[in-house]
């Protein structure tokens, strides 16, 4: 593999993402390159829908014309004919090593056309539903990374990429009003009397914060859903992903504890806290050793997509 590919993909990480590099750096050596080039390519595909670079930047919503194009250069980059650009090298190498077919890319994009038209979420189901297009099938693709094949552990690996989304819904509700987005249920909206516009001023904080905190109470299930799938994996990935589920949980956790008054700002995990969820990971991991994967309870009432291709 040509190694400014994994240099370049360690810098986007680094910059795009703390939290999952901190956690990034428990996987075995060729797991991490390839988890990494994974990431490159879907924090291109974020940056590009939101005009951004590294999740930074003023919101400018990209054309129906951009997206198009970054369809085909992916699906391109799966037929192992990527064009010169470097997120779509690294998608080429990872699905050259893995089994990472058109239709998880599909599903992984059409979340990114939801936003480029101007969706909205009616429902919870909605809001779940985007959350898997944009966050659960990157779940699967990285469990598919390490080695997971069986269907079961797969929803738990969605499960946890749904958590997340969920989680960087409720940390970034005042920040996305302002671009005029909510990916809040509208439903919800409308039962406390809210428009979008309130969401994103000090005033509507005392309505929209039961709102946040109720979708901070949504992700628990899908963490414990993966929490139980962790038993699955290989033990360094076990590790690094039990660290990563601590770190983004502890983001919701702590938007319910610094209150309504706090809302509009965005939530951090602090270093030391980082470094206790990594401890905590690598306990976790230990004991899930000793439980036999075939003992996992079910997905009870735990949103699911139709398909895992």
């Amino acid at each position: 593999m040509d190694h400014a590919l994994q240099q370049q993909a360690e810098a986007v990480i680094a910059r795009g993402s703390k939290s999952f590099a901190a956690a990034a750096r428990l996987f075995d050596p060729e797991t991490r390159r390839d988890v990494m080039l994974l990431y490159a390519w879907c924090r291109h595909c974020d940056d590009l829908t939101d005009g951004q670079q590294l999740g930074r930047g003023r919101l400018e919503t990209a054309s129906a014309e951009a997206l198009q194009q970054l369809r085909d250069e992916s699906l391109a980059a799966l037929g192992d004919a990527p064009s010169g650009a470097f997120p779509y090298r690294a998608l080429a190498e990872v699905a050259r090593r893995h089994p990472i077919g058109p239709a998880l890319v599909e599903a992984h994009i059409h979340g990114f056309e939801l936003d480029v038209a101007g969706w909205q979420p009616k429902t919870l189901e909605d809001t779940l539903q985007y959350s898997y297009h944009v966050a659960g099938s990157v779940g699967i693709m990285m469990a598919l990374i390490m080695g997971v094949r069986d269907k079961h552990t797969l929803h738990r690996a969605c499960d946890l990429g749904i958590a997340f989304q969920l989680t960087n819904i409720a940390r970034d509700v005042a920040e996305d009003a302002r671009a005029g987005r909510s990916y809040l249920p509208g439903e919800w909206l409308r039962e406390a009397g809210l428009e979008v516009s309130d969401l994103a001023d000090e005033a509507g904080r005392e309505k929209a914060f039961p709102l946040v905190c109720r979708l901070v109470d949504t992700a628990e299930p899908y963490y414990a859903s993966a929490r139980i799938g962790e038993r699955a994996l290989p033990a360094r990935a076990a590790w690094a992903i039990a660290t990563a589920r601590g770190v983004y949980r502890d983001i919701g956790l702590q938007i319910r504890k610094r209150g309504r008054q706090r809302l509009g700002e965005r939530s951090h995990t602090s270093k030391s806290r980082k470094a206790w969820r990594a401890a905590t990971g690598g306990l976790q991991m230990l004991g899930g050793r000793f439980r036999r994967t075939a003992d996992m309870p079910p997905r009870q009432g735990l949103w699911t997509p139709d398909s895992l291709a």
